[in-house]
């Protein structure tokens, strides 16, 4: 089983990383980094690179598909060449998934028109604007579509997705295996938990409200 993680500028490590650790351990699965061009790749606050070890025309028909989101305009920064990528391999893809802005991307390829999908809290309405229906769910499932909602949230759809294709008891074995078990500190993982004040600190800051893409601004949603 050929699962896929492209890559592009300035994406979100924990987007990728995340569902990388449960998906990897799939029995018989192989987890392949894929960029434009392979080679070295930065992620959005530029203090880690993984290398995409191969190039998107070198893994044309994956079985699985996850892309990772990223601050700011996600879809400019991935390139046509990725969309390109994204609307052929999905025609044979099993399943086809994002984590957080990704969905933005996904959306930005034709692939999520009229459909239910997610992304982090901030980025629903540029979701709707790209054709999509956005809920605020953690996880979605569209048929073979699969979106989850911020960052952290990859980790539980890979988990969903896992028990999708391996069953539970594999999942669960995952599960246990990287001891994923949150116990948060505070109860303000959520627009709707978080204090106000939180959440408008948040949203002042965010990169979706004014097209603002500076990309060091480490409380900035991705």
């Amino acid at each position: 089983m050929d699962i896929a993680i492209p890559l592009y500028d300035r994406f979100t490590a924990l987007d990728a990383i995340g569902p990388y650790e449960v998906l990897s351990r799939l029995p018989g699965a192989t987890v392949t980094f894929l960029a434009a061009d392979a080679g070295p790749v930065s992620t959005d606050n530029g203090m880690l690179t993984i290398v995409a070890g191969r190039s998107l025309e070198e893994l044309t028909r994956p079985d699985v598909i996850l892309v990772p989101g990223g601050p700011g305009e996600v879809a400019a920064r991935a390139g046509e060449p990725m969309l390109q990528w994204l609307r052929k391999a999905d025609e044979t893809s099993t399943w086809t998934t994002s984590v957080c802005t990704g969905s933005l991307i996904l959306a930005a390829a034709g692939l999520l028109d009229g459909k239910r999908a997610t992304s982090h809290w901030l980025a629903l309405e540029e979701l709707e604007r790209l054709g999509a229906r956005p809920v605020a769910e953690r996880v979605v499932f569209e048929g073979k579509l699969v979106t989850a909602a911020g960052v952290s949230a990859g980790i539980d759809m890979a988990l969903a997705l896992a028990a999708s294709i391996a069953g539970e008891e594999v999942a669960q074995a995952i599960q246990l295996g990287i001891e994923y078990d949150p116990q948060p500190p505070f109860d303000a993982g959520s627009p709707d938990k978080a204090p106000p004040a939180i959440v408008e600190l948040l949203r002042g800051r965010s990169r979706f409200e004014g097209r603002r893409d500076e990309g060091k601004d480490v409380l900035a949603p991705h």
